[in-house]
């Protein structure tokens, strides 16, 4: 049987009210209408779901104490843990970008990366190959420009060129699909992880930038792409929670596998310190609900 979506279309006023009928505590409304218009009622209800009681509980829908001001703390909490987030995977896709064209190359010249032998699955690699040439056609990049308006063959760039266009999921599918796993090895040691651990965290690492990139909810998110423990170096090993092996997965391995890489490519960086300043600024201190263990500060990575 059918069902039809009935919610009916709520006025900035008739969405406070709703709210307040609910239990919350809306003590400015001005300042909360102006965050409805500019944010959205339905962006903000990923962050007041964390107050609400369990579904089919009887009474109001909002734990006592909940105000509208506390809801808005936890989203700008997320906002910046994102801008952090969006800055750290920057330092691993760049790594990669430069480390998979280099090794590429290596192989014999700039269109090495082109040999279907290369590649454990040749129906995939076609279908790798179609997405890449259609990325290159719409392309506005002008080193792209310049070579379709020079070469005519290969009809598709070298790989320095390509590393730096195509997206990172389509990049990291290039990457794991390599047959030769001391390819993968050699490509994965200038991040400072086995290419086991690096292909996972790839893709854990594109989902993470996904949703910074489109202001998703981060903070307290499940992944079903998990990274894959580490079990070395030690100090990585020891600071990762080794028990959180099941999906979905919470923030925390994540942010400790990039500041691994951050660690070996930008040595100098402080990106680690800024984000143990900002977890401590939690407004409701959950820091579990991100997988962060209870005596996380005194693991080796975070002694900076």
């Amino acid at each position: 049987m059918s069902r039809a979506y009935s919610k009916p279309t709520l006025t900035y006023t008739q969405q406070i009210a709703h709210l307040r009928a609910n239990g919350m505590i809306v003590a400015d409304e001005p300042a909360a209408e102006a965050w409805l218009r500019h944010v959205s009622y339905y962006r903000l209800s990923a962050y007041w779901l964390y107050f609400e009681h369990p579904k089919g509980q009887v009474g109001p829908r909002f734990l006592p104490g909940t105000t509208f001001e506390r809801v808005t703390a936890l989203y700008d909490f997320d906002r910046l843990l994102r801008r952090l987030l969006m800055r750290g995977t920057e330092h691993v896709e760049v790594a990669l970008r430069g480390s998979w064209a280099y090794h590429l190359a290596g192989l014999g010249d700039g269109h090495s990366y082109l040999d279907a032998s290369l590649y454990s699955d040749r129906t995939d690699y076609h279908l790798r190959l179609s997405k890449l040439a259609g990325e290159v056609g719409r392309s506005n990049e002008t080193y792209i420009k310049h070579y379709r308006q020079n070469y005519d063959l290969p009809a598709l760039p070298p790989v320095w060129m390509v590393a730096e266009m195509m997206s990172f999921g389509h990049l990291s599918r290039w990457y794991s699909s390599l047959a030769d796993r001391a390819l993968r090895t050699r490509i994965a040691a200038p991040l400072g992880l086995p290419e086991t651990v690096l292909v996972p965290l790839v893709r854990h690492v594109t989902d993470i930038r996904n949703i910074c990139a489109h202001h998703g909810r981060l903070w307290n998110r499940g992944f079903l792409t998990p990274p894959k423990l580490a079990q070395k170096p030690k100090s990585l090993q020891a600071t990762i929670d080794q028990n959180a092996t099941q999906a979905p997965a919470k923030l925390y391995n994540g942010i400790c596998m990039i500041g691994h890489v951050i660690n070996t490519v930008a040595p100098d960086s402080t990106w680690l310190a800024d984000v143990a300043a900002h977890i401590a600024t939690h407004p409701e201190g959950d820091i579990r609900s991100m997988g962060f263990p209870a005596n996380w500060l005194q693991r080796p990575l975070w002694q900076v």
